[in-house]
Order: structure tokens, then C-alpha cells, then sequence
């Protein structure tokens, strides 16, 4: 008998759609004040950042960087321009909605700690869970899971005030990934602190892009930072410059 032949199946692989975390369209931020002219912070910046990817944002003071964290951070709204996380449209969402989507979706570290010092440790980095509404049940494995991950579970009843600079940063950075956000903005995370616990706390958030796959955008004036990070971008004058000497 004759063999049958075997047909050969072709597969048509369709090429996944890269997903970028953030992407910012032609964002630009205008500031009318007491002046002679406008003030403009941001100008047509257009930036696609893809999951686990650990940035620096540098430039001089008053290139626009912190502002840009605040539009990415949906903590102000743009003057004109697009911006996107995870696929979603959020800087056209009303302010009730861009306050939910930042507690399940965003983290953000402060370069002063922002710690409530009348909580403990445990209370500060359970803070974004309860103002989700969960019990205690709910969350208390997350919180200690983030507490053991900055090494600091022995600490769990102190206050801040009982904490040195380089611990309370840490604790900071727990309270930011406790809810597992999408992205993670940092702002000048290690600016009050001494060269040991800056090189603490730069590696906890190293850690956290090796390990955990998390995305961080991280402004920043220190040169020797660049060592941690997977790409410098450049801010002057409110412009986007990449890879700027």
C-alpha cells in the first residue's frame, strides 16, 4: 500500500504586541503665573518604557524632571498630550478614577520617606491596603512578604522616629510595592541619606527589577546612580534628550 503522505502544517506565529508600561504622547505641561510669559516646564516629550526596566531620569534643576514624575504619577494634569499605563488612556480619567487606579497601579517613593510617624513600621506599609478597604486577613501576608524583602521584619513594631534615614527609605519603598503596582516612581529616593544607605537602598530597588521584574523611573542627581540603572534619560528645559553627555 501506498504511504500516506503527512501533510505539513504550516503555523502562522503572530507576533505578540509588545506591551509598553508607560507611554507619554507629545506630553507638555504649561504653567501661567505671575510672569511675563508662560512658564513651559514639559515640551512635546515622547517616551515608551517597557516592563522591567529600571530608568534614571537626570538633568539640571529646573529641567522639568520632577514635574514630568508628577504628570506620570497622574498627580497633575498635562496641558496637552497623551499618557499611557498598561494600555489604559489615564490622563483622560476623572480624579476619582485616577485616584483608584493609582492605589492598585502605582507606587511612588518619596525622597523625605512621607512615614506617619505616629504608626509602626507594620501600620506604615500596610497604609495603601487599608485604604483599599481590606482587612487585616487580607493583606497581612503581602505586608510581611515586602517587610521581609527589605529585611526589616525585626523592626515591625518601631516607629519612624526609632528608624535610622537608610531604614525608614526602605520602609518607604515596602509601602510603595506592597500593593504590587504596575510601575514605581522614585523621587530623589536617596537624596538625604549617607553613601552606605543609599547603596542599601539603590539595591533593594536593583533587586526589585532583577527579581521581581518591576519597572522604576527614578529622578536622580547623582552620576555614580547611573551604575544600578539600565538607561539614563536627560531632561533640559523641559525637553527630552537621550543619552546626553
Amino acid at each position: 500500500m501506498r504511504k500516506k503522505e503527512k501533510k505539513r502544517i504550516t503555523v502562522n506565529k503572530k507576533k505578540e504586541k509588545k506591551e509598553y508600561v508607560l507611554e507619554v504622547r507629545n506630553l507638555s505641561r504649561t504653567y501661567h503665573i505671575d510672569s511675563p510669559k508662560p512658564i513651559e516646564a514639559l515640551k512635546n516629550i515622547n517616551l515608551k518604557i517597557k516592563r522591567g526596566k529600571f530608568i534614571a531620569l537626570m538633568g539640571r534643576s529646573g529641567s522639568g524632571k520632577s514635574t514630568f514624575l508628577h504628570q506620570v504619577a497622574l498627580l497633575d494634569r498635562p496641558t496637552k498630550g497623551e499618557i499611557w499605563i498598561k494600555g489604559k488612556k489615564v490622563s483622560e480619567m476623572t480624579e476619582e478614577e485616577k485616584s483608584r487606579f493609582r492605589l492598585q497601579h502605582i507606587g511612588y517613593i518619596f525622597q523625605d520617606y512621607a512615614l506617619l510617624p505616629d504608626l509602626t513600621l507594620y501600620e506604615n506599609v500596610a497604609l495603601p491596603m487599608i485604604a483599599q478597604g481590606l482587612s487585616k486577613e487580607d493583606y497581612h501576608r503581602d505586608v510581611m512578604d515586602v517587610i521581609k524583602k527589605i529585611g526589616l521584619e525585626e523592626w515591625i513594631n518601631h516607629l519612624p522616629g526609632e528608624l535610622s534615614g537608610g531604614q525608614q527609605q526602605r520602609v518607604s519603598i515596602a509601602r510603595a510595592i506592597v500593593n504590587r503596582p504596575t510601575i514605581l516612581y522614585a523621587d530623589e529616593p536617596t537624596a538625604n541619606l549617607d553613601s552606605d544607605a543609599s547603596r542599601v537602598v539603590l539595591e533593594s530597588m536593583r533587586e526589585l527589577v532583577d527579581k521581581y521584574n518591576q519597572t522604576i523611573i527614578m529622578v536622580t542627581h547623582e552620576p555614580e546612580d547611573e551604575k544600578m540603572v539600565d538607561e539614563v534619560i536627560w531632561l533640559r528645559d523641559g525637553e527630552l534628550k537621550k543619552d546626553e553627555m
